[in-house]
């Protein structure tokens, strides 16, 4: 099996500690079904085109630009060369300047994960050194990266024997919970109705297992093309059943927990003061 491929290279630099690494795409869609757009009359495939939106002319590659529309039709022209020389950083260079712990780290800011390794021999002691060291400390750090010709805050953290490098959100695309949450309940809740419901959450205790996760949309997909290639019907799903609102939750989570084997606490009776009361 061939060595995946790196998608950068460079020096990962805390003070005057420097080890050569590169950086490997931990996620991929190899697997994902990608559709061709054909012709439905000749079954052919098609293909786009760019053309000038006045004179209705096709605008070769090579005649094709970015622009930026400053107001409604004026464009001001940006040049591919004009985006290169905008460097935020060193490109091949991650400094690292400040460590965070891990636990503090907001995961609504987590974007893409990289797998970060040592490029090569003389630099793998000192990558190890910083990676334990960092395990221990319960800390990740900061720094910047530039990839695709642009610049990505990074957060470094260790992953079992090298490091996960994951590009952030920018500040600006993480949008405040603000009032999404307001009329949601807090403080204490029924003591019946948290001990069922906990006993419910400790039989489907589980390990975190990835492996089980499955794109439901995809294998629907992979269904239809089969049956497709094969002239066979094409497979339909039934719709699921409508659910009902919720009126009683003690008796909604009993159940719940009687299909999972369990017996369910017995229901807490009245208070004695307010069964005197009722026979008076």
């Amino acid at each position: 099996m061939a060595a995946p491929r790196a998608a950068w290279k460079g020096f990962l630099r805390v003070g005057s500690v420097t080890c050569a690494v590169k950086i490997i795409g931990a996620v991929t869609e190899a697997e994902k079904i990608r559709f061709n757009v054909l012709n439905r009359k000749t079954g052919n495939r098609v293909r786009s085109i760019y053309v000038d939106e006045e004179t209705g002319d096709e605008v070769p590659a090579e005649e094709q630009t970015k622009g930026w529309e400053a107001d409604k039709g004026d464009f001001i022209p940006i040049d591919s060369e004009e985006i290169k020389s905008l460097k935020l950083t060193s490109e091949h260079t991650l400094d690292i300047e400040d460590f965070v712990p891990v636990k503090e780290i907001d995961t609504r800011y987590l974007e893409k994960p990289f797998y970060l390794v040592p490029a090569d021999a003389p630099s793998i002691e000192a990558f190890a050194v910083l990676r334990d060291a960092m395990e221990r400390a319960k800390m990740a750090a900061q720094s910047c990266v530039v990839m695709y010709q642009r610049g990505h805050e990074v957060i470094i953290q260790p992953y079992g024997k090298g490091m996960l490098m994951t590009w952030m959100r920018p500040h600006t695309e993480v949008a405040e919970a603000g009032d999404v949450f307001d009329g949601i309940p807090t403080g204490k809740q029924d003591p019946e109705l948290l001990e069922i419901a906990s006993l419910l959450i400790d039989k489907k205790l589980t390990k975190f297992d990835p492996s089980h996760f499955e794109d439901r949309y995809e294998e629907a997909l992979a269904e239809l093309i089969d049956a497709k290639r094969k002239g066979k019907k094409v497979p339909t799903k039934a719709p699921p059943a409508p659910k009902e609102n919720v009126v009683n939750l003690a008796e909604v989570l009993r159940k719940s927990l009687e299909k999972e084997g369990v017996t369910a606490p017995k229901k807490k009776q009245a208070a004695k003061g307010k069964s005197k009361s009722k026979a008076a």
